[in-house]
């Protein structure tokens, strides 16, 4: 009689630890990473080399901010074997535990892996950039694009990159050719509307901005962007009532979006916080 396959219980119904894994994923999902990390972490003890569980179980802890934990618990499993995701996850908790020299010397190790993970490459270059290696971060990158031509995600970042090095033609050089490869990418066409917006082409800029959104409706980064975008050009009334469009999307931007009423040269400055955050949600007074 043949047998059942490992971790599968009969007529095909998920096993154990496989719900166990799909309700911690689920409980990520529903912001819950104390529960996430219990079911995760008893499907780790059963099979401690189940990468999938490590994998959550290390998110579950980053999000509860212990960083070191996570560095423990994703360790003991990409050790053990070969994966790429694993080992950048690693690096990003090294790092968040303070251990820069470890999770860079992670990323270099991943970076070289092939067939290439895209992902490692982000998280090396964003690491080298955060320590202000922006140089380097940029190497990183055209490495990945040349291992990865085409690649919109490495372009994207190496573009802003080259904005952090006050480079702004290169980098517009570089998301016009993403946005003539992928045209209705709402990501790099809000990109693209950054460079030309910093340029001071606001009207070009909003336009974009524009597209962006009919592609992505409701995106707050770029609700806030063009918000600030169309009090640059004189457009109070659209301009705030983007702003706090984006603000009921995504109250965490509402720091940014306080600055971006500030720089504005047609934009509002406030003496107090709890002011400005009065006026973005709806109330004047």
């Amino acid at each position: 009689m043949p047998k059942h396959p490992p971790h599968a219980s009969p007529l095909g119904r998920p096993s154990a630890a496989d719900q166990a894994l799909q309700g911690a994923i689920l409980a990520l999902q529903m912001q819950r990473p104390d529960e996430a990390e219990r079911l995760a972490a008893g499907v780790l003890k059963a099979n401690r080399s189940n990468a999938a569980a490590a994998a959550v179980l290390g998110r579950a802890l980053m999000l509860q901010n212990r960083a070191a934990e996570a560095v423990r618990a994703l360790e003991r499993v990409a050790r053990r074997g070969d994966n790429p995701a694993l080992e950048t996850q690693l690096a990003a908790a090294l790092a968040a535990a303070g251990r820069s020299d470890e999770a860079l010397a992670q990323l270099r190790r991943t970076s070289a892996r092939r067939p290439p993970f895209l992902p490692a490459f982000l998280e090396h270059a964003g690491q080298l950039a955060k320590s202000g290696n922006h140089a380097e971060a940029i190497a990183v990158l055209e490495n990945g694009l040349t291992l990865m031509p085409g690649a919109l995600e490495l372009q994207v970042e190496l573009a802003f990159l080259y904005v952090r090095r006050n480079d702004r033609a290169t980098a517009r050089t570089i998301l016009s050719q993403a946005v003539l490869a992928a045209p209705r990418h709402p990501h790099i066409l809000a990109a693209l509307a950054q460079v030309m917006h910093l340029d001071g082409e606001y009207a070009d800029a909003a336009d974009i901005y524009r597209r962006a959104l009919a592609l992505r409706p409701g995106d707050a980064a770029t609700l806030k962007n063009l918000g600030a975008c169309l009090l640059e050009m004189g457009e109070r009334d659209a301009g705030e009532a983007s702003i706090r469009a984006a603000i009921r999307a995504a109250p965490q931007l509402v720091g940014p979006a306080i600055i971006s009423l500030a720089e504005a040269s047609h934009g509002r400055f406030f003496l107090r916080p709890s002011a400005a955050a009065n006026f973005l949600y709806g109330s004047k007074g």
